[in-house]
């Protein structure tokens, strides 16, 4: 594990960003469909047998550190986790945390911590609700609380090919350090998609989301784009570039924000 944990910090690959971007989980996909299974939900003549709950989980690791005329420090921790207790039922979690920075002054303290509930999973059409808590020190928020429930549908759902869209109805409140506090619906529309190349190597991930208020001019959206490599059956490399806008932003306060990461994964599928 030492030898692990050193490899992330000495590994770690260039960083270029404006800000940390206070952004949405980046999820697994769902497991990839065994050779009985079909892209329709319909139904098979043999009863399935009952699955043995499955445990997956994915960590990225990635930073920079500079120093000069910009001194510039810089720890981004992220995780997504599954548990699948059937083939109903499957419980996911992405908490994130990101210090950091720059002349000696605290720039990112960012803390994200979510639990999602999915229901028929397998199904081309499924169910999901979660809640989830938030912190922002970049965008001055003390608490962000979000409860949302929808559906999700399966566009394509292959091998090495997979996109889903969901949409689900957001309830959020925000306490802003230095702005009038929020409590709004949202409705909130989600694309995902992974894709694999190249014996399983190389994979290439995007997520977006966009979530408008209902009644009001308050509008958030980011999006995702990673690639990945192997460099062993656990280890891989990934760079990703991102974008993130919120419409109603504290006073001195950007309104997007853009970044470019390079690090570590490791993952068990």
């Amino acid at each position: 594990m030492k030898c692990f944990s050193s490899l992330l910090f000495l590994g770690c690959i260039a960083h270029v960003a404006s800000a940390q971007i206070v952004e949405q989980p980046d999820p697994l996909r769902p497991s990839t469909p065994t050779p009985d299974s079909t892209a329709t939900d319909s139904v098979k003549s043999q009863p399935a047998a009952p699955v043995t709950p499955i445990f997956r989980y994915r960590l990225t690791a990635d930073g920079t550190v500079t120093a000069g005329n910009v001194t510039r420090t810089l720890l981004q921790l992220s995780s997504a986790i599954d548990y699948e207790l059937s083939r109903q039922i499957k419980l996911s979690t992405t908490p994130s945390f990101v210090f950091g920075k720059q002349n000696g002054i605290l720039a990112e303290r960012e803390w994200l911590g979510d639990l999602r509930s999915t229901f028929r999973y397998e199904d081309r059409l499924y169910y999901l609700a979660f809640g989830s808590f938030e912190r922002s020190n970049l965008r001055r928020i003390s608490k962000r609380w979000t409860a949302a429930a929808g559906i999700g549908y399966k566009l394509i759902n292959r091998k090495r090919a997979y996109l889903s869209l969901t949409n689900v109805i957001l309830q959020e409140r925000t306490d802003f350090a230095e702005l009038n506090d929020i409590n709004i619906f949202r409705n909130s529309a989600r694309l995902f998609g992974e894709y694999t190349f190249g014996g399983d190597r190389w994979t290439v991930t995007h997520t977006a989301f966009y979530q408008p208020a209902l009644g009001q001019r308050n509008i958030r959206w980011n999006a995702t784009l990673s690639v990945q490599v192997k460099l062993s059956a656990l280890l891989s490399l990934r760079s990703t570039v991102a974008n993130a806008y919120e419409s109603v932003v504290v006073p001195g306060r950007k309104n997007n924000d853009f970044r470019l990461t390079g690090g570590f994964v490791f993952e068990k599928k």
